[in-house]
């Protein structure tokens, strides 16, 4: 498939785009802009003074407000922890000279740029060394019915996932989020991502904890995976979860901005992740949401587009996420996705991720604001 639309036929969608997302005016606000920074590239920011001060430059270039910063993957923590791997944050510490996540607040903050504390909680990635999983075993990670002989049987799409109704799993995740908003209490925001159940051949959940919470909180002795009972039980074991982790967060932290990632598509995101993001954001649980708006064309974004502002409620608490990851080799459908994003009317537009800008600078390039 070609990555490229002719231009007649690119012309044609931002005129659609055009109808679907006036342009901004005075009562809708231009978009903030925000930024994704992972623990996973190749040069992990908080490891280096330079990788930090690079970045912070490049954000006060490219009129970037808020960095979502992931300073917690697969059970591994890039600050003190008494629930995960702290081995990346003492790496950090030994090659920066102090605290990481503090000085790149400091650092920040001098700019004028807010830090989100980006976390990642149900999956273990394929951290098969994960100190909860030692601690708990396998019966704390999600499952199908099918037989598991080994822990690999437990895999799924290439990772591990914790059982969100796993009442150690939340007394486990409670005390990081405590942890982490107790120590850096300069954090302007925390946000919680991969807050779900597996989306791929959704049939999870199968747990001996969660099978038995079901059946007493219901009553119900046979399970079968198309009730509605059983699928509305998963999608409120996600949302308990999201509940205890904000209402911890506030408390620790009153006044923080608590926000999560949200699948896109809806369908995708409320029968197979089990995630009712939309709830979350209009019953006040969450301040915003950042949906994965990752389609690798102009077309299939603008329906993204149009789909989440119809399920958000109030569109202005939407983050629109464009996906710089998949379009190394095709930096102009990154800067239409993003041009698109803006007269979106979104609270903000974020790139996902800075790593992708740094593999091609031309992605970069196209958010420099010229003075």
């Amino acid at each position: 498939m070609r990555l490229r639309l002719t231009s007649n036929i690119l012309t044609a969608f931002f005129l659609a785009a055009a109808i679907l997302f006036p342009a901004t005016t005075q009562a809708q606000a231009v978009p903030q802009r925000g930024i994704f920074v992972s623990v996973i590239e190749k040069q992990t920011v908080l490891a280096s003074r330079k990788a930090m001060d690079d970045l912070i430059a490049f954000s006060r270039q490219a009129g970037i407000t808020t960095c979502f910063l992931q300073v917690y993957r697969a059970n591994q923590a890039w600050f003190p922890t008494r629930t995960g791997d702290t081995s990346p944050y003492q790496a950090a510490l030994k090659a920066v000279g102090e605290d990481p996540l503090a000085l790149f607040i400091r650092k920040a903050h001098a700019a004028g740029i807010e830090v989100h504390a980006w976390v990642n909680l149900m999956s273990l990635s394929k951290n098969v060394h994960a100190p909860i999983l030692k601690k708990y075993g396998r019966g704390i990670l999600t499952r199908n019915l099918a037989p598991k002989r080994s822990l690999k049987d437990y895999q799924i799409d290439g990772q591990y996932f914790l059982e969100p109704g796993d009442l150690r799993v939340r007394d486990q995740l409670e005390v990081m989020v405590g942890e982490l908003l107790g120590k850096y209490p300069q954090l302007d925001g925390i946000q919680f991502d991969y807050i779900r159940y597996p989306d791929i051949n959704p049939t999870y959940g199968y747990t001996r904890m969660n099978l038995d919470r079901f059946r007493a909180a219901t009553g119900i002795n046979l399970i079968k995976e198309d009730s509605p009972a059983w699928k509305n039980w998963k999608r409120t074991q996600v949302t308990e979860l999201l509940r205890l982790l904000a209402a911890k967060a506030r408390t620790v932290h009153p006044g923080i901005h608590i926000s999560t990632t949200g699948c896109m598509s809806y369908a995708r995101a409320y029968h197979e992740a089990f995630q009712d993001w939309p709830s979350w954001v209009n019953d006040g649980l969450v301040e915003f949401v950042s949906v994965m708006t990752y389609p690798d064309n102009v077309p299939d974004f603008v329906k993204q587009l149009a789909e989440a502002r119809a399920h958000a409620g109030d569109f202005t608490k939407i983050n629109i996420c464009v996906g710089a990851y998949k379009f190394i080799k095709a930096p102009g459908i990154f800067a239409d996705q993003f041009r698109l994003c803006e007269t979106s009317g979104a609270r903000a537009c974020l790139v996902f991720y800075y790593g992708n800008l740094l593999e091609n600078p031309v992605l970069a390039q196209s958010l420099i604001r010229q003075p």
